[in-house]
């Protein structure tokens, strides 16, 4: 009976050995979480894609303590990243964790939401319905693969836990003694953003519809219609701005993403005006963007922009 649980003890500190085995290290370098504005904290994160160096960290994990508790905005995109958010967060407030929200389906800003779940088992997660379903249709396994490659298992112990919770447009949230104002457009960044207003701290976080010194993807929503997301932010009587990823700042960060989002549009109109094809609008727009050229992704991205903007004129001509 004794060497029967001797083996069984044996085999339980084997398996915790391989269970941490597969946990990548923690998040290197000397984050913090900022103040950007009363109660909201913000940790800035890398500007580049995932990769080996960022650990899969790429996006700006954020939370907001109110008068009942705290609420956490894209965790990141791994349980690395997750726990650096938990980590700040705890040392900042000994308020709990009421809630979570996921801007949008790409992994980089909800994977991380497994590091919470440890810390609030309980704790309710809102997304887009888009969002919900398409982690449901394997989306989850897929942005996985992808953060555990892209990162050469920098991710590795990350375990997809998704919203279920589905908020969308109109919704106004009461979540730990504050308001939380959904808005969504249809198609912008993708076709599941959330962008989340808070009117009792003037602040609003804008997921990707907004970056800042980075150029951002749109090849699974609109070119326009992010136009027309940024301008209903616009529309708010908001002081500060969170992007999805770079700094933090005033009314400067949306309106400095829509000036460079109306240049492309504006030039790209042109050229189909004249009958030009797409690839002959680069030599006369490339001289225009020039304030935005060396933001992180300018170069891999504009060409995409300029199919995606030409290919939706065209498509609202016929």
């Amino acid at each position: 009976m004794k060497s029967k649980s001797l083996a069984f003890w044996l085999l339980g500190i084997v398996a915790t050995a391989a269970i941490a085995a597969q946990i990548a290290p923690p998040i290197r370098g000397d984050w913090t979480a900022e103040q950007v504005t009363k109660n909201v904290y913000v940790i800035h994160g890398p500007l580049g894609n995932p990769s080996p160096e960022n650990q899969g960290f790429m996006n700006n994990p954020a939370f907001v303590v109110g008068p009942e508790g705290v609420v956490v905005i894209d965790p990141g995109g791994t349980v690395q990243t997750g726990h650096l958010l938990m980590k700040h967060l705890k040392a900042t407030t000994d308020k709990p964790v009421v809630a979570v929200i996921d801007t949008h389906i790409h992994g980089d800003h909800w994977l991380g939401n497994q590091a919470v779940r440890e810390a609030y088992p309980e704790v309710p997660i809102y997304g887009h319905p888009r969002l919900v379903s398409r982690v449901k249709a394997g989306a989850d396994v897929e942005w996985l693969s992808l953060m555990h490659e892209m990162t050469h298992k920098a991710s590795e112990g990350t375990v997809a836990i998704p919203p279920e919770k589905e908020i969308k447009d109109g919704d106004r949230l009461s979540l730990a003694g504050l308001t939380f104002e959904v808005m969504h457009v249809d198609k912008s960044h993708t076709d599941s953003d959330l962008m989340l207003y808070i009117p009792e701290l003037e602040t609003v976080f804008t997921g990707d519809n907004v970056g800042n010194n980075r150029i951002l993807r749109i090849d699974q929503g609109s070119f326009k219609g992010n136009m027309d997301a940024i301008a209903k932010l616009l529309e708010l009587p908001a002081k500060t701005f969170v992007p999805g990823h770079g700094r933090s700042g005033g009314r400067e960060v949306p309106e400095n993403y829509l000036k460079y989002m109306q240049t492309v549009y504006k030039e790209v109109e042109a050229a189909f005006e004249e009958g030009k094809p797409d690839y002959e609008v680069r030599p006369t727009l490339m001289p225009k963007l020039s304030a935005w050229k060396d933001w992180d992704g300018f170069g891999d991205t504009v060409g995409g922009h300029i199919n995606t903007s030409y290919l939706e004129i065209e498509a609202a001509a016929f």
